[in-house]
């Protein structure tokens, strides 16, 4: 790519585990992992495949509920993320562990003693992804009749954040005096909270000493304005949607914009939209791997679901024809959000119905990569070096393989091109994120 490849950014890489992969279909395959999602082995391994290719983190999402209106179409959550991290954090050494917490249903307290626990286990790799929750299904199962609103449960996620700083700073390691003779903790160094908000009422101190990295990693994952601001207050990490370049441009410079003018270096946010790939020896056999998957979805249900994005009747659709003509966006009355990336899906790809299906199965909006290892990373690098992303939250189709081939074929691609670390050059997961030079390894 050229020999200046040495002062350009290196690249940001995280792992989304989920399920048999992020593909609506990646269960019915016959070689899928849908009997071992209770298996700690399985996560154990493909935790160990994210380290091996030298990834910052691999990250767990969480849900907080069985999901009645999508259960019958594949897995979601099985083992509870945090318990999961925790075991993970002694099958590796290095790789960050990130995990979702709900502000709308956890405290903060509750939240900052487990995840400083986290921290603690697995010597300074803790992160969290704060959410505020999506569905009222959710709320129910946390004494609510119903999800509070928007505003509400984005003031309320501001302050849980707030209050969960506040309370991993309330016990500094240097409190801890350990003197055989004399007292173990001084106790004039705890730091009482005393935070009286309008969702939590936190006295403090927590009773965990404060974490090896201080506080574990903040993400956020907003599309929203407040999530924006959320995020540009406070996160380290965000995790992005973005189906193409110029969207993903186009947030990542909001997101710096409001870091800025609150005061924060923008090259502190490091902007990870999620990426979905399909990796072949050739760019036939990587839309062959596609194709298969996307064979493999229930016909009629997936143009139901289409149909309800597009408001339109689908069902007469012909599912290896070029998808028919649909209304511009200022036309549709429906939901805008996923009508627009339905909208540049087929601007973009020209896909046949079953094709689009497909890329909706797989990523629902995310950026999505088939071809060579060669074209995956050439990608990789024109988003990066665009200023669309600071590097990509690993959203593979199909789990395991998916991380195994970009681990064995994509990595070693952008490592001889400058731009991906041969090695760790800290073992916490904010060095991770912080480093901006390449390490020799």
């Amino acid at each position: 790519m050229g020999d200046d490849a040495a002062v350009r950014p290196s690249i940001h890489l995280n792992l989304f585990a989920f399920g048999c992969g992020h593909h609506a279909a990646a269960w019915r395959a016959p070689d899928s992992s849908v009997d071992r999602l209770g298996d700690i082995a399985y996560w154990e391994e493909l935790a160990r495949t994210a380290e091996r290719g030298g990834l910052d983190a691999i990250f767990l999402a969480d849900g907080q509920s069985v999901g009645l209106d999508g259960i019958d179409r594949g897995p979601r959550w099985f083992l509870e993320p945090i318990t999961t991290l925790a075991a993970l954090a002694r099958a590796t050494e290095r790789i960050g562990l990130v995990t979702t917490v709900s502000s709308t249903f956890w405290t903060p307290f509750h939240a900052a003693r487990q995840l400083a626990g986290l921290d603690h286990i697995s010597g300074g790799r803790a992160g969290v992804n704060v959410v505020t929750s999506m569905t009222d299904e959710e709320a129910r199962n946390h004494s609510m009749p119903a999800l509070p609103g928007h505003a509400e449960r984005y003031g309320r996620a501001e302050e849980f954040v707030s209050a969960l700083t506040a309370l991993w700073d309330s016990w500094p390691r240097s409190a801890i005096l350990a003197d055989a003779d004399g007292a173990y903790v001084d106790t004039e160094q705890l730091r009482p909270v005393n935070h009286r908000g309008e969702w939590f009422d936190v006295a403090g101190p927590l009773n965990v000493p404060q974490p090896p990295q201080g506080r574990p990693v903040l993400f956020q994952a907003g599309a929203s304005g407040p999530g924006r601001d959320l995020a540009a207050r406070y996160a380290e990490g965000v995790y992005a949607v973005a189906w193409d370049l110029e969207s993903a441009r186009a947030y990542r410079e909001d997101v710096r914009d409001r870091a800025r003018r609150l005061g924060r270096d923008p090259d502190d946010v490091v902007v990870m939209p999620g990426l979905v790939t399909f990796v072949g020896a050739t760019e036939a056999e990587a839309r062959e791997r596609q194709r298969a998957l996307n064979e493999l979805l229930p016909v009629e249900d997936s143009l139901r679901q289409l149909a309800f994005f597009v408001g339109t009747d689908t069902s007469g659709w012909e599912l290896d024809a070029p998808v028919p003509p649909l209304p511009p966006l200022e036309e549709f009355t429906g939901p805008q959000g996923r009508y627009a990336t339905v909208l540049r899906i087929i601007e973009s790809k020209r896909p046949t119905v079953r094709e689009l299906l497909g890329y909706l199965a797989a990523g629902g909006g995310h950026a999505t990569f088939v071809g060579t290892p060669e074209s995956v990373a050439d990608e990789i690098e024109r988003w990066v070096d665009a200023g669309a992303a600071d590097g990509f939250n690993l959203m593979p189709p199909a789990l395991p393989q998916g991380i195994e081939d970009f681990v064995d074929h994509v990595v070693p691609i952008l490592q001889e091109r400058g731009r991906f670390r041969r090695g760790y050059a800290g073992r916490t997961l904010r060095s991770h994120l912080a480093a901006d030079v390449v390490p020799a390894g």
